[in-house]
């Protein structure tokens, strides 16, 4: 019989890569620098891409084009097929063009969308109850008793408010009658007078009573005609709530992947012991997993990965159009844990400690603070695998004098910190912090030419959750982001720029140069926001504060080595 070809696979001209070697381990899918086979394939499916003219998806790279601009992460896996053949397979995040079948590329771990499956029938009884919802909302007979009820509630409201007002004048009145006839009448007339009054007060008292009866009763033959819609609102969305979280489950107990070892783990599994305790949405549908999962079940040996954006960037994020990125750290981390498991992969190198001494230069200590100057790629305090920190190296270079960490700079990048050495100290010092006291000035090194010469960015950044610690552009919930910049130096290809942060975001500066609403111009070797290079080009050049102990204003600069 004829041997049956793998339209999946991508198999390389021979010539293309005569003299490229074998990666000796697998990709470390959080951080890596793409190897060749890696970016050979990401060129040649970027080629098919920019020729499908016939693929129903605006990635918002061609004005005019119809539809919602949706850019997408592209994903290339190189493998060695049974004969040791070197190919590669191609994959994309989510759905494209509203699909997953697409004939390069491989399937989903699940595909939800195949006729007749349980996800598109459970789909259509959620759909339909959304419909009855929809209709009940629409209803004119709803809508005008609800509108009839909240009018009748306001306007009791308002007769109540007004009548106890009334009441409340007439008692006044009531207290000033008894006052000014005391002393004007005899007993036997004041008794009179007070039996009177108290009548008075008797009636006004059943005034309220029988008004609060009449609009309760009112309100409670309108309510009772509402509550019978509302109800049955309640009752399908209850049903919709159920069907959804039970369809969800079922889902989960279909996305099964599988590692070298030929191990299955469902996606409920894989998440139950994380902090999650279940998977988020739309786990196992990036790019990464598929193609794992497709070259594990059909005998294809893994060995290189990259993926690469593209497509307009979203508003939330910074995505670069072809640029390659790392695999998402929260929906993908935990399922790559369990796919990649008993193969040889790159070592972490955030678990690398950077080989220098474990000094650290000085560049001021007094009894309350030591100011250091911090080296990229040196973490502020310890992390969970790698304790080596300034914290770690001043406690070897103070000796008996515990330090204690009042800001921090990220580990890329270098420049001034300043650290207490007393308690008192840390907490005067971090209350400046806290009350935005403290003037600190950054320098950076953007990743192309800036025009204009100054200004003010102003963007409200937001955790992203998913993929911790990198941020995202959010105007509803984010919290406000102020930086003042101005331009030190023009190159030909790239910017000095001096930063001024206003507040004290995660990221901020990154987040400022990068996205398209701050500078669009990445800071070079920021990995997460931009392109890595030997180190990210950011140094916290300058800080003034007041000193803890003789309240004057000091300040300390340390200049940029680049």
């Amino acid at each position: 019989m004829p041997e049956i070809k793998d339209s999946r696979i991508s198999y390389f001209l021979e010539d293309s890569i005569k003299g490229i070697a074998l990666p000796d381990r697998f990709t470390f899918p959080f951080y890596y620098e793409p190897h060749p086979l890696t970016v050979l394939a990401a060129t040649e499916l970027q080629v098919y891409l920019e020729s499908k003219s016939d693929l129903d998806h605006n990635f918002g790279l061609n004005d005019g084009k119809e539809g919602l601009i949706i850019g997408k992460m592209f994903g290339v896996l190189v493998v060695q097929d049974t004969d040791g053949k070197l190919g590669y397979l191609s994959a994309f995040s989510g759905k494209l063009a509203g699909s997953n079948d697409h004939p390069k590329f491989v399937p989903p771990v699940f595909d939800m969308l195949v006729e007749d499956s349980f996800f598109l029938k459970e789909q259509e009884v959620i759909n339909s109850i959304n419909y009855q919802i929809e209709d009940i909302l629409a209803d004119e007979n709803y809508r005008q008793i609800k509108l009839e009820v909240e009018q009748l509630s306001a306007q009791s409201l308002r007769e109540l408010n007004e009548l106890k007002e009334e009441l409340k004048i007439n008692k006044e009145n009531r207290g000033s009658i008894r006052t000014a006839q005391k002393s004007m009448l005899n007993e036997q007339e004041y008794e009179l007078l007070e039996a009177s009054l108290v009548d008075q007060s008797l009636h006004d008292h059943f005034r309220l009573k029988d008004a609060k009866r009449n609009w309760k009763e009112i309100l409670d033959e309108k309510s009772s005609i509402l509550e019978q819609y509302e109800s049955r609102i309640e009752s399908l969305k209850n049903e919709r709530k159920e069907r959804s979280a039970a369809l969800q489950q079922q889902l989960f107990e279909q996305y099964v992947f599988l590692n070298i070892k030929g191990q299955n783990k469902s996606l409920y599994d894989i998440f139950s012991p994380t902090a999650f305790g279940k998977p988020p949405s739309a786990a196992g549908e990036c790019a990464t997993p598929k193609l794992l999962q497709y070259a594990f079940a059909n005998g294809y040996k893994p060995l290189a990965m990259a993926e690469f954006w593209w497509g307009a960037s979203p508003r939330s994020e910074i995505r670069k159009h072809k640029q390659f990125y790392p695999a998402c750290t929260g929906k993908c981390k935990p399922i790559l844990a369990h796919m990649l498991h008993g193969m040889e992969i790159d070592d972490n190198p955030f678990l690398q400690i950077d080989p220098l001494s474990s000094g650290l230069e000085i560049v001021y200590e007094d009894d309350c603070i030591v100011v250091v100057n911090k080296p990229a790629g040196l973490r502020s305090v310890p992390g969970i695998d790698v304790q080596d920190s300034v914290h770690t190296r001043l406690k070897l270079i103070l000796l008996n004098t515990e330090p204690l960490i009042v800001h921090r700079l990220d580990m890329d990048t270098s420049g001034v910190l300043v650290v207490a050495k007393t308690r008192g100290a840390h907490k005067h010092i971090q209350k400046q912090f806290l009350d935005r006291t403290v003037s600190k000035r950054y320098t950076a090194l953007l990743s192309g030419v800036i025009a204009e010469s100054e200004g003010i960015i102003d963007l409200p950044l937001i955790a992203d959750a998913f993929n911790r610690p990198r941020q995202l552009v959010d105007f509803e919930t984010g919290k406000n982001s102020v930086t003042k910049w101005r331009v030190n130096t023009r190159y030909e290809t790239t910017t000095k720029v001096d930063f001024w942060p206003l507040t004290g975001r995660t990221h901020q500066l990154r987040m400022h140069s990068a996205h398209e609403l701050g500078l669009n111009t990445p800071i070079v070797g920021d990995d997460i926001y931009g392109t890595a290079s030997d180190r990210m080009y950011l140094h916290a050049a300058h800080i003034e504060l007041i000193h803890p102990k003789t309240k004057e204003q000091i300040s300390f600069s340390v200049t940029e080595s680049f």
